[in-house]
């Protein structure tokens, strides 16, 4: 993977952990990728967002300790420690479940998912970023594959003539 450092292309480091192991932290499409900044202070998506109703429980995707849990610009917070210089962070809350210093196992319930970004077309999702040794990386990179159980409908079998 390349990272976009001071609007130079820089390979990046290892992944803390085996990537594809994280547990989503809400069921739902993903509605806005990841764009990185070409540099730490420039315009881009530095998460994934995910589409999920207002109040939805959000899960650690991974266990780790509780840094932050609070409120940002009036908007609430919740950013986990994984070690290995790992981190994410579940933005756009309603409800917080945790408190700085918890110690999350991974699937725990955290936080209540809430109204997401302002001015976004749709309304109702949870933003999840996560950084790699202060860097933002790809989210995705750490997710397990998805389940489509829920997804799919199998129409009934009708015989033949």
């Amino acid at each position: 993977m390349l990272l976009a450092v001071g609007g130079v292309l820089v390979a990046a480091p290892a992944p803390a952990v085996a990537a594809g192991s994280w547990t989503w932290p809400v069921t739902g499409p993903v509605i806005r990728t990841f764009d990185p900044p070409e540099d730490p202070f420039g315009s881009g998506h530095r998460g994934i967002d995910i589409a999920a109703p207002a109040v939805t429980p959000v899960l650690a995707a991974a266990a780790g300790t509780i840094t932050f849990a609070g409120r940002v610009g009036g908007e609430l917070f919740v950013t986990v420690d994984h070690g290995g210089g790992l981190a994410s962070t579940y933005s756009w809350l309603s409800t917080v479940d945790v408190g700085r210093g918890d110690i999350v196992r991974s699937g725990q319930v955290i936080a209540s998912s809430g109204s997401g970004h302002p001015g976004s077309p749709e309304p109702d999702h949870l933003h999840l970023g996560v950084k790699l040794n202060g860097v933002y990386v790809d989210p995705l990179d750490y997710l397990s594959a998805a389940s489509v159980v829920g997804l799919i409908r199998l129409a009934p079998l009708v015989p033949g003539p």
